[in-house]
């Protein structure tokens, strides 16, 4: 039995900052139940968002150590940025992979979609799987240089013993294509 979307019953502003918007919603659900929840926005461009896996070789990905400032500390993750306006998703992709990582991806395309916490925020990311790369910088707005790393595709399981691996979307996102990879390779030659 599918379910019936809530009816917003009010919509308020609870805060706002440089980046982000809190939201209150009362909702009252098809049973009758009546809900307040807080959502959080982003008060910045509304054009998207790219997390790229680039594949240096066939068996090996990049990640980049940056600050995070949620955690206090420096992480390992896949580069990753906004869409500017007026760009699509490769190319946003490209230029991201270029200021991160110094390199440039002559193919792109599409994995997937991922979000994080949707009971608490609407916005998702487009992972992208890059392949034949080649060296091309961007100046980009990181605060300092990051540092790029190169890892076994297939082994993803090390690097989640890592203290400073942990986001969510960028180990789905590897898992996401190294089984597509497996997939393609079994069926044809990928690369």
């Amino acid at each position: 039995m599918a379910h019936r979307k809530p009816h917003i019953l009010a919509r308020r502003s609870v805060a706002k900052s440089r980046l982000f918007h809190v939201e209150e919603l009362d909702l009252e659900f098809s049973n009758g139940e009546k809900r307040t929840f807080e959502r959080l926005g982003s008060t910045g461009r509304g054009y998207g968002a790219v997390m790229i896996v680039a594949m240096p070789d066939p068996e090996h990905v990049l990640l980049i150590r940056e600050y995070a400032a949620g955690f206090e500390d420096y992480v390992l993750t896949l580069p990753k940025g906004l869409v500017d306006e007026g760009e699509d998703i490769v190319n946003a992709a490209n230029r991201e992979l270029m200021e991160e990582c110094g390199m440039g991806a002559r193919r792109i395309e599409p994995l997937t979609e991922l979000s994080l916490s949707p009971n608490y925020m609407s916005q998702s990311m487009q992972v992208m799987l890059a392949w034949d790369l080649y060296p091309q910088r961007l100046e980009g707005d990181e605060p300092e240089p990051l540092i790029v790393e190169t890892h076994a595709l297939d082994e993803i399981s090390a690097l989640l013993t890592r203290s400073d691996f942990h986001e969510a979307r960028a180990i789905a996102a590897l898992y996401i294509a190294r089984d597509k990879l497996r997939q393609e390779a079994s069926e044809t030659n990928f690369w």
